[in-house]
């Protein structure tokens, strides 16, 4: 495998088939690690329990972004290997499994889902983590089969907030970030895109599986203006642009829901397991 980055020109895939939006979080990027809610730690645990034999085996989280699901597999994968294409979201990676001490334990490397290198395989486990949707799915996935081993599989992880009295600022909060729908480059690909369940169905990896995790968690404002500025929606097309009302309409938003600064939330930790049907007990 090569040392610098995982894409093998001799396999490199013609271009994309749909508009991924690479640069989109370029200016998101500083934001991800402070403002998105992190997985519920049992959850990788669960996954790994399911999936099974990642102790010797290999995982490879693709479009790891901060390195939320790396630093989580870390402990119980044999390797890790984060994939992103954006530079200032591996920088980030890097930072948070250092300042997790599980630096030594995970390789962070520039690149796609449609221009993995094969030298990656065998893998035993992928994870995509909030990122499916900006990559062309079809053939990522088929990239994939080539490189997951036998009864191996891709999870999809994501975070919700169920209908819980403590979750009644989002809303507020939705509404904020829906202003900023209308300058979205992004907003056609988003609405007319097919499910993650369809593509899924439809691949190699046709067996789904789901398991949630919820937690409870109590979170200051400003990691909520964080997490504004860390959807890309908010950026428009100028991603080294600083939204410059945006904090104080996050603020003025949740105000009736904070108390001394800081708001409940429950967060539901979800994933989404994908096996070749023919390789299922």
């Amino acid at each position: 495998m090569s040392q610098d980055s995982v894409t093998d020109h001799r396999h490199a895939a013609p271009p994309r088939a749909v508009e991924t939006f690479p640069e989109r979080f370029r200016g998101a990027a500083g934001f991800y690690t402070s403002g998105r809610p992190a997985y519920p730690q049992r959850l990788a645990r669960r996954v790994a329990t399911l999936v099974g034999g990642l102790e010797q085996g290999r995982v490879l989280d693709l479009g790891t972004g901060p390195g939320f699901l790396a630093i989580d597999f870390a402990p119980l994968a044999g390797a890790v290997i984060g994939v992103d294409p954006e530079p200032a979201m591996l920088a980030a990676a890097e930072r948070n499994a250092a300042a997790a001490a599980a630096g030594r334990r995970i390789r962070f490397l520039p690149g796609t889902g449609e221009t993995l290198d094969p030298g990656l395989a065998p893998l035993r486990l992928v994870t995509i983590g909030r990122a499916f949707h900006w990559m062309d799915r079809p053939r990522t996935l088929a990239v994939l089969d080539r490189l997951v081993a036998p009864r191996g599989a891709v999870a999809l992880f994501g975070t919700a907030y169920p209908d819980v009295p403590e979750n009644a600022w989002v809303p507020a909060f939705q509404a904020v970030l829906d202003r900023y729908d209308d300058a979205d480059p992004a907003r056609t690909h988003l609405r007319t895109a097919r499910n993650h369940d369809a593509e899924l169905l439809a691949s190699t990896f046709g067996h789904l599986e789901r398991v949630a995790v919820l937690e409870r968690r109590r979170t200051p404002l400003a990691r909520l203006v964080d997490r504004a500025f860390s959807f890309g929606k908010v950026w428009g097309d100028q991603p080294d642009r600083l939204p410059p009302t945006l904090a104080e309409e996050v603020r003025a938003a949740l105000a009736p829901h904070a108390v001394e600064g800081s708001i409940t939330e429950v967060v539901e930790g979800r994933a989404t397991i994908a096996w070749r049907p023919g390789e299922i007990d």
